[in-house]
């Protein structure tokens, strides 16, 4: 196994670039993940990996891939590292086809759809809350976030790799949803239908906007229907990923979870 020592390999300069630039990623069709839950749930995923880097100081499993596997001396894993209280692992994988067309959804789907989502943070939140609820696909509509962006897998704790993911266009997703006959919900602040009042039970998607100017007009005018949640307090709106898991459980809650 070979060590890395040296904070200007070529080798860890490569992973630094990986982890802040989405056009890196795009470009060398890799991505970083780190920690050996995150990595153990791409793998069970059949992601593949281009390598592995372990730090003997900080490893706290035995669990992980054994092809082109690097150790690391600590220094250099703390540059590479992007989590606080690492287990000493992290890996370089490639990502997968996110094609809308590939997605295979039951009969009776329940779908959340992100139009522009700019945080990473939010768009992994909301990838373990369609985890939790066993959502049977994410759309993630024109975003401006890279999805491998390695905040999303952090924040998603690697539901990434759980949930099936599409990347497309708002038309794409509005064709792809009516060709299925799945009714779009888009959550609006001023709409007239309250979530709790709202089936759910039928196929269905959630549309989901940003939290500074929420849905465009494009999913104002062709969604199904507009619904909202109850604001009681002063601040008339939800962090996005807390509106998705309210607007997730209660179809979990119609369909008997």
């Amino acid at each position: 196994m070979e060590r890395i020592t040296s904070l200007q390999n070529s080798r860890i300069k490569n992973i630094c670039l990986l982890g802040t630039k989405a056009t890196e990623r795009r470009q060398q069709q890799l991505f970083v993940l780190e920690g050996a839950r995150e990595i153990g749930l791409a793998s069970a995923g059949k992601y593949l990996f281009e390598a592995v880097f372990v730090c003997p100081e900080l490893l706290k499993t035995a669990d992980y891939p054994r092809e082109n596997v690097y150790e690391v001396s600590e220094a250099v894993f703390q540059k590479i590292a992007y989590r606080e209280g690492s287990d000493g692992i992290l890996a370089l994988a490639r990502p997968k086809s996110h094609a809308l067309d590939e997605l295979q959804l039951p009969d009776n789907p329940f779908v959340i759809v992100l139009e522009a989502v700019e945080k990473p943070g939010n768009l992994g939140a909301i990838l373990r809350t369609a985890d939790a609820a066993k959502a049977d696909a994410v759309i993630v509509c024109d975003p401006t976030t890279d999805i491998y962006n390695p905040n999303v897998i952090r924040s998603s704790i690697g539901c990434l790799f759980t949930v099936p993911v599409a990347v497309c266009s708002n038309e794409d997703a509005l064709n792809f949803l009516k060709s299925r006959h799945i009714r779009t919900f888009a959550a609006e602040l001023t709409a007239a239908q309250w979530y709790q009042n709202t089936n759910f039970t039928a196929p269905s998607a959630i549309v989901m906007g940003t939290e500074a100017d929420g849905l465009t007009e494009f999913w104002l005018k062709h969604a199904d229907t507009r619904i909202k949640i109850p604001m009681r307090g002063i601040i008339d709106s939800l962090n996005v990923s807390v509106s998705t898991a309210i607007l997730t459980f209660e179809a979990m809650r119609q369909r008997g979870f």
